[in-house]
């Protein structure tokens, strides 16, 4: 019979019932345990519709991937994988290595093996082969620079590497020794396993006292004494924290060394390895010698319970002390322990639920009822939470009401797929790209602190940031590594996303923003909420600011002054571009240039590129151009309807908006798309006079020499040397070329490394007057595209459209745009000036040339100034540039905005998520749009809630029933 399943949503497309029923009525003949489950399988499958419409059954895929994960953790001792090949691959050699030990005829050989195993299983193995394969191919394919890289990193394996063969060898020696010559036969209170016992006792109310210390919180309700009180800066938070972190060095070096040997010694000395080969023998200690290395933590609780249990009731004949061997104790006592966690996180969720809907005044009558019902049932309700508990599914609130019902099992992830390889990519992904390698280096210092809690797969954390939200989740965890997967949440916030972000930053202030002088152990005000602090985690990042620029880029006298610092900022921008042009080319014989006199081509002064006169270029005045001037308040581009047709050149090979373009966008920094017809600033068709391209006969351009050898190393492209604006505009606005500015900036070149006097070098290319010429021509003619034929002062609405890209029409438009790379520089320089226009009004005017030039170089090294929607905004951003700037407009205020990111280390706040209040929330999700099928926008079970947190919660699913904007590969993270 064929099966087909939906991998997407867990719901069997033909029901196997048939088959099974088939089966049992053709074997049970004369056998009695047959009929009897002949019978309970009729009364089984009449519930299976209910069930399956219930979400309780279910599906074979995700019973199997439960089942798998229920027997290595609590059967063989491993953890949750973070991907199911690796949950399979694991299960089987586990399962392999407890069917081993039971065949091995020796109680030593069957020790070792299970130490051994123990340890080896527990470690990080596919990540260790990776990084080692990674090494040798490098070291093997390389160059001298990458056999010295590859060198770094086998070294870096190697000592690694050789810890863990210490580590193991150390610990089969232990084990050996102990289990050879000092095991015995009974256990008594002087007995060495006794006293093995008592020092495990010591270790872990050392290592609970040491690890909650780190927390903000004892027992997520006592605010710890030790914490800092008021951490709002990097340097102070660090300051205070740095005798937490020695003690929590000592709390790494307990945990990672200390308890796993005494544990070994715990389980090498017990007497039931004397005993006779048993299948419970190879299974528990299987587990046992495993989780040791594996969970050290769980396993060291474990293992004093089990030690205390039995001194306390060692002469005493029951069934635990008789007819159970201590791996069997250790393997009903973890499964009891977590099922006792799992069950008081349920009740707590439970309650949660059921005062959330009490809370909310506006369904309070509707939910009433619901509330009633639950106290006077309660005692069913406990009945749904325990089997819930003890199949270790998901507590489901249909609907999020409080009507509870258990979810069907499935593994921790929750979600079928590959983790991480789905997310709903935006704008803002970039600033979660940024910000996680920072992030996995804070967490691991939390982690081995201790200040992130008892580390298990399947928990949640949320860390928040200005109008970042970031979700943290614990995929699997081992010896000294563990795996995480982090989503990033969307920063645009709706109502519902605002609502309770205020709620996480209401949490997170009123634990870590504390007085100095407030009460030494306060209690959380919001222990009922699903998020516990925890701590916070110095992160490098990028700060977003907004600010308002009304008075800066509408002042007179700075848009006066704007015009100047733009002839000085283009001229240094083209000098530098030149320098490290000369820079870069190859191959140039510079024995065979010296001594010859480079010829160019410049473009001659007097002699007119038109046919016109110069009485015709006043022609080119606001009666041509009123197509493109600003309305009275200088912010919006009124269209003038003409015949004209429209002539854009596209430009070839970038990304900015094309000057002139028809596409309108919005003029803030966030998106870009169609905006509303009511704007202030609306992109509009721009009617530009067509040119006959056939009466522009090239004048006579005579051939000029450098008066200087070098000057050829300066001279710009020979592309950028052709006239298009008339002789009498030329010669007017040659006037405004700064020559002692323009002979200062070749003076401060540093490019001429091979010349040996390069003072007098410089000297002789600033005295240059043909490359003046060169300069004050190119310079001049991009001064003109960039304002147009009005030499008045810009409006800011002028200034907003040419950042953008959207240049004014003139009759150098075309030779502009016709020339991508002097574009791209003309805007960059147009950009700059508004930021130095910007830092003048705001910290104070410019004293001197070196000033200017140390400025300009800051915003060349330090500085992307561009849009966001740029895709070298996103590449400044991954390259951790220390600051970004974007022009914007906010058609609302109707004021012009200035965004700005600095990077710097931060704090970002972090707590940790009651897991079972996550998976029950996802496992409603999963119920309603895919067995009920209610797909409303609007609906109750994702409107916010500062309770539950339901909507952040509803974000952080999987696509396509979640929305995260990031969602991380697995981590692996180095805990050691």
């Amino acid at each position: 019979m064929d099966f087909r399943w939906n991998w997407n949503t867990f719901v069997p497309i033909r029901h196997p019932g048939r088959l099974l029923h088939g089966s049992t009525l053709r074997f049970m003949v004369n056998i009695p345990v047959l009929e009897q489950m002949n019978q309970v399988l009729h009364i089984l499958f009449i519930f299976l519709p209910f069930l399956w419409a219930l979400g309780t059954l279910p599906p074979p895929d995700a019973l199997f991937l439960w089942a798998m994960e229920q027997v290595l953790e609590f059967g063989l001792g491993g953890s949750s994988m973070s991907t199911h090949p690796r949950l399979l691959i694991m299960f089987i050699i586990s399962a392999g290595t407890a069917g081993t030990s039971y065949f091995i005829p020796s109680t030593t050989g069957m020790v070792l093996l299970m130490t051994g195993l123990g340890f080896l299983l527990s470690l990080n193995l596919s990540e260790m082969g990776f990084v080692f394969k990674h090494s040798v191919t490098r070291h093997g394919v390389g160059t001298k620079s990458k056999a010295l890289l590859s060198g770094s990193e086998k070294q870096f394996t190697w000592k690694e590497c050789l810890f863990y063969i210490v580590i193991l060898v150390l610990a089969l020696l232990e084990s050996i020794l102990l289990h050879h010559f000092a095991c015995c036969s009974k256990i008594s209170k002087n007995s060495p396993q006794a006293i093995v016992g008592y020092i495990l006792m010591i270790l872990l109310i050392i290592l609970w006292i040491l690890r909650e210390i780190q927390s903000v919180y004892i027992f997520g309700i006592f605010r710890n004494p030790f914490y800092p009180k008021d951490v709002q800066t990097v340097t102070l938070f660090l300051e205070k924290q740095a005798r937490l972190m020695k003690i929590g060095v000592v709390r790494r070096i307990l945990l990672n060394l200390v308890s796993p040997f005494a544990m070994i010694a715990f389980l090498s000395l017990d007497s039931s390895l004397q005993g006779l080969y048993s299948v419970s023998v190879s299974i528990g200690f299987t587990r046992a010698f495993r989780m040791v290395w594996q969970n050290t933590e769980n396993a060291l609780l474990e293992t004093v319970i089990v030690s205390a249990v039995h001194l306390l009731t060692s002469n005493t004949d029951i069934w635990w002390n008789r007819s159970l061997d201590t791996g069997i104790r250790l393997l009903l006592v973890g499964i009891m322990r977590d099922r006792l966690i799992q069950f008081i996180s349920k009740l707590q969720f439970a309650v949660t639920v059921l005062l959330a809907s009490w809370m909310e005044k506006k369904r309070r009558k509707s939910t009433t009822t619901l509330c009633i019902l639950n106290i006077v049932f309660s005692p069913f309700v406990l009945v749904v939470i325990v089997f819930s508990t003890l199949l270790s599914s998901p507590l489901l609130p249909l609907f999020t009401l409080p009507l509870f019902l258990v979810g069907f099992p499935r593994p921790t992830q929750s979600w079928p797929g590959v983790v991480g390889t789905t997310a709903c990519v935006c704008a803002d992904t970039v600033y979660y790209y940024q910000m996680v390698p920072s992030l996995t280096a804070a967490l691991q210092s939390a982690m081995v602190a201790g200040s992130l809690g008892l580390l298990l797969p399947g928990s949640h954390y949320l860390g928040r940031f200005q109008d970042r939200l970031i979700w943290i989740m614990i995929l699997e965890h081992g010896y000294t590594y563990c795996c995480i997967n982090i989503k990033g949440l969307e920063l645009q916030e709706t109502s519902c996303h605002t609502a309770e972000a205020l709620r996480v930053d209401e949490v997170f202030e009123g634990a870590f923003e504390q007085e100095e002088h407030a009460r030494i152990c306060s209690i959380n005000k919001h222990f009922g909420n699903v998020l516990t602090p925890c701590t916070v985690l110095p992160v490098k990042l990028y700060s977003d600011a907004k600010n308002v620029l009304s008075g800066i880029i509408d002042s007179h006298d700075n848009l006066r002054e704007f015009k100047g610092d733009l002839v000085k900022v283009l001229v240094w921008t083209l000098v530098q571009y030149c320098s490290r042009r000369s820079n870069m080319q190859e191959n140039v014989d510079k024995t065979e240039n010296k001594g010859k006199a480079s010829l160019i081509i410049l473009p001659a002064l007097n002699t007119s590129p038109q046919t016109q006169s110069p009485d015709d270029t006043d022609s080119l005045n606001s009666e041509t151009l009123d197509d493109w001037s600003d309305d009275v308040f200088d912010d919006e581009p009124i269209t003038k309807k003409g015949k004209e047709k429209d002539q854009l050149k596209i430009l070839q090979g970038i990304n900015l908006p094309i000057p002139g373009s028809i596409e309108s966008q919005r003029v803030d920094d966030h998106s870009v798309g169609k905006v509303p017809k009511n704007s202030l600033y609306e992109a509009v068709i721009l009617g530009y006079p067509a040119i006959d391209k056939g009466k522009q006969d090239m004048m006579y351009i005579p051939l000029m020499e450098f008066s200087c050898s070098h000057s050829h190393l300066l001279s710009l492209p020979k592309e950028w040397t052709s006239n298009c604006l008339p002789n009498s505009k030329m010669r007017e606005m040659s006037s405004l070329f700064p020559e002692d500015w323009y002979q200062f900036v070749l003076r401060q070149l540093k490019c001429f490394h091979s010349e040996e006097n390069v003072p007098n070098v410089l000297e002789e290319i600033a005295k240059d007057k043909v490359l003046k010429d060169f300069y004050v021509h190119a310079v001049m003619t991009c001064y003109f595209s960039l304002f147009g034929v009005d030499n008045m002062d810009p409006s800011p609405g002028h200034i907003l459209r040419v950042y953008k890209g959207v240049l004014p029409w003139s009759v150098a438009f075309d030779w502009l745009t016709e020339k991508p790379e002097l574009f791209q520089l003309a805007l960059k320089a147009f950009r700059y000036t508004l930021k130095l226009m910007i830092d003048k009004a705001s910290l104070g005017p410019i004293e001197d040339f070196k000033e200017l030039t140390n400025c300009l170089k800051e915003y060349e090294s330090d500085w992307y100034i561009g849009l966001v929607s740029d895709e070298k905004w996103k590449e400044a951003v991954l390259q951790e540039k220390p600051f970004l700037f974007s022009l914007g407009y906010d058609p609302n205020m109707g004021v012009y905005t200035g965004r700005v990111l600095t990077l710097q280390e931060l704090l970002i706040q972090v707590g940790k998520l009651n897991a079972e209040a996550v998976r029950g929330q996802w496992a409603n999700l999963s119920w309603e749009l895919l067995y009920a099928t209610n797909d409303d926008e609007e609906r109750y079970s994702i409107q916010a809630h500062p309770l539950l947190l339901r909507n952040l919660t509803i974000q952080a699913a999987d696509p396509p029933l979640g929305y995260p904007i990031y969602s991380s590969k697995p981590l692996h993270i180095h805990l050691f």
